[in-house]
């Protein structure tokens, strides 16, 4: 076959009978299907009509005679046929609602339409019209034998009644009388009657599945999940027990309550339906728990959980775990639930990060993962994504893998007051002396071991003091401050905010306490390390009280002091000058970290290490600049970033002169004079 495309003919390789012949063959098999159709409607047609009194009545369907409705009287819808043995039928999942026998009846009788479309005729014979084909109030009252004037069998069918509030029984038409109104059981109902569990359409999105428990629990094991064994027992047990049990589970660390809840539900043998969507859902999700003989389970709460917690606590018949990190408020409903603080689960994080990355990996899992506080469904997701991103890589699963998935999971609001880094350095650049160097791994060991030492080894304060570290970096401008903290955070594998103090210093007074509380609570749930870069802005000394505007900012500055008590992050502070720092702070740190001002074998380093990357000259000299130019870390980079520039407008390597010309500039930036200017 060819194809002409105005400049010649293109070979194809098929002849044009061949694809002439291919269509024909789609559509005359096509039709042929649709004869096959046409023939099974024919015999439908036949086999209903042979017994059909009206076959031959020009107004079939517009009114039903007494002959007819007794042939539908007489007539099966199909053969009888044995139900499987393992097969629930609508009588066994009758019996399972536990309603009356008046209840039942009255749902079998709104509930045969959509069983057996025969009834559809009887009824619109019944209720003396053909187009009202479904059971009306009226009529399930007769067939149950109780007149209609009976104030007791009329209430079944109120909105407060049984059948209406369970959601099994819906009484439309409430514009008509009473007794006319139709009855309609809703298609999930029939569907799980029927055998079928598929969840209601309307809670499509809404409906999650529980992580899987890290079973079995061992509270003897290294990592304090003794605690967290006992809490589950006993929830377990009430679960286990009845009646409907209602429960707040308070969380410190998002994922711990519904942790908790997974594993009290294995190990009471308890089915679950995990939600999470508006209350408007509700009336859906308790009758689709119902159905099943299943616990509510709810976490990640809006901002205004009220509506939501009072809808599910109003039921009263079925069990609710809530899991949420807002204290509980009574205002939410009239009847508290258990309100129960979520314990911590250690040891069974750890477990549930190594079975989620599988067995045979290289690297250190639980060194690798111990910054980290994810629930377990996000630790499945990290290790999902972590696998992803190895793929992508083409190459094993790694520590570094792990740590990126992982921090894309611990989503954050810091944002919004903060300015994000991703670290993009380690320790090789850094240039400090031993002892700073030693300090910073001090650092970043307490914030690896703090829940082991803190929680575990119970040497936390007391007060109500969180498990935070909080470390001061104090030193003149350039001597490597912000760079160690991202080293730090590089480290433990968690990004660096660095907090904006203009998105929170406000001239209002409180305000700025309140952008103060938003930082600190976001970074309470974030996995990151928070900076304050020119901390003496904010956590400057308290003075005497001379004037309103002192007052305010010692209140300010008694508030940095609370919440730093309680703070569960881990935060950085840098200043230029130590002694503006109150002293009530640094009682408060875990560490001080002095970055002093660079000497002649430390400024030689920083040149060799800034020159690791650019084209250099071969015999190039640096020793004669370390050691006539004093200037810091962040200054010398400046140097070589303008000595490149001028090697790169030239086309050629940095030289002596290149760099000579970036450290004199450095030199008038700040005011001062240049050392043998014109002479070197």
């Amino acid at each position: 076959m060819t194809i002409t495309d105005g400049t010649g003919d293109i070979d194809t390789g098929v002849s044009h009978d061949a694809v002439a012949f291919a269509a024909e063959s789609a559509t005359d098999a096509l039709l042929a299907r649709l004869g096959h159709l046409r023939e099974r409607v024919a015999l439908l047609v036949d086999r209903r009509s042979a017994a059909d009194p009206t076959a031959g009545d020009p107004l079939r369907g517009l009114y039903l005679q007494e002959e007819v409705v007794r042939h539908l009287l007489l007539r099966s819808p199909e053969p009888d046929r044995p139900a499987p043995e393992s097969a629930h039928g609508p009588a066994d999942r009758l019996a399972a609602l536990r309603l009356t026998d008046l209840d039942t009846a009255f749902l079998l009788v709104a509930l045969a339409p959509d069983l057996d479309r025969t009834f559809e005729p009887l009824y619109g014979y019944l209720n003396d019209d053909v187009s009202r084909r479904r059971a009306t109030v009226g009529l399930a009252l007769d067939l149950c034998g109780i007149p209609a004037h009976e104030a007791a069998g009329r209430a079944r069918f109120r909105p407060t009644a049984p059948l209406s509030a369970l959601g099994l029984l819906t009484v439309e038409e409430p514009e008509r009388p009473f007794l006319t109104r139709s009855l309609r059981v809703p298609d999930r109902v029939v569907a799980h009657l029927l055998g079928d569990d598929t969840p209601d359409a309307t809670l499509t999105g809404h409906l999650h599945p529980l992580p899987a428990p890290s079973l079995p629990y061992d509270g003897q094991e290294p990592g304090g999940d003794g605690e967290f064994t006992g809490f589950v027992g006993r929830l377990g047990a009430l679960l286990a027990e009845g009646p409907p049990l209602a429960v707040y589970l308070r969380e410190r660390h998002e994922g711990d309550g519904l942790v908790c809840v997974a594993a009290a539900l294995h190990a009471a043998g308890v089915a679950a339906v995990r939600f999470s969507g508006p209350e408007e859902r509700v009336p859906e999700l308790l009758r689709e728990a119902r159905l099943g003989g299943r616990t509510v389970v709810v976490s990640g709460l809006s901002d205004q959980p009220g509506p939501l917690v009072r809808a599910l606590t109003a039921a009263g018949d079925v069990s609710v775990l809530i899991a949420g990190a807002r204290p509980y408020d009574p205002q939410w409903c009239e009847s508290d639930p258990l309100i129960l603080e979520a314990p911590r689960q250690r040891a069974a994080t750890v477990r549930a990060w190594t079975d989620a990355v599988g067995e045979g990996s290289d690297f250190d899992v639980r060194a690798t993962v111990a910054p980290y506080h994810l629930g377990a469904d996000r630790i499945a997701r990290a290790a999902r994504a972590a696998r992803g991103l190895a793929a992508f890589d083409g190459t094993p699963l790694t520590a570094a893998h792990l740590r990126l998935a992982a921090r894309q999971q611990s989503a954050s609001g810091l944002e919004q007051h903060a300015r994000r880094i991703r670290p993009a350095v380690d320790w090789r650049d850094l240039v400090l002396p031993d002892r700073s160097l030693s300090q910073l791994h001090e650092l970043a060991l307490r914030a690896r071991h703090r829940d082991r030492v803190l929680g575990d080894w119970r040497l936390s304060a007391g007060g109500g003091r969180g498990r935070g570290v909080l470390g001061l970096f104090a030193g003149e401008s350039g001597t490597g401050k912000t760079l160690s903290a991202e080293v730090v955070a590089a480290e433990l594998g968690l990004d660096l905010y660095v907090v904006q103090l203009s998105s929170i210093v406000d001239k209002y007074v409180g305000e700025t306490e309140k952008n103060l509380e938003r930082i600190f609570t976001e970074a309470d749930r974030t996995d990151a390390v928070l900076l304050f870069d020119e901390a003496d802005a904010v956590f400057g000394k308290r003075s005497e009280v001379k004037d309103s505007h002192d007052r305010y900012a010692n209140m300010e500055s008694a508030y940095l002091l609370q919440r730093l008590e309680s703070f569960d992050g881990i935060a950085l502070l840098t200043t230029n000058l130590r002694a503006n720092i109150d002293e009530a702070f640094t009682r408060r740190l875990d560490l001080v970290v002095d970055f002093p001002f660079p000497d002649p074998a430390q400024r030689l380093a920083l040149w060799r290490h800034g020159l690791t990357h650019v084209p250099s000259a071969p015999d190039l000299e640096l020793a004669p600049l370390a050691e006539e130019f004093e200037l810091a870390g962040g200054s010398i980079r400046s140097a070589v970033v303008t000595a490149a520039y001028l090697a790169a407008g030239r086309g050629d390597t940095v030289g002596a002169a290149d760099l000579l010309e970036g450290a004199r500039r450095e030199y008038r930036k700040a005011g001062r004079l240049v050392p043998g200017e014109g002479t070197w």
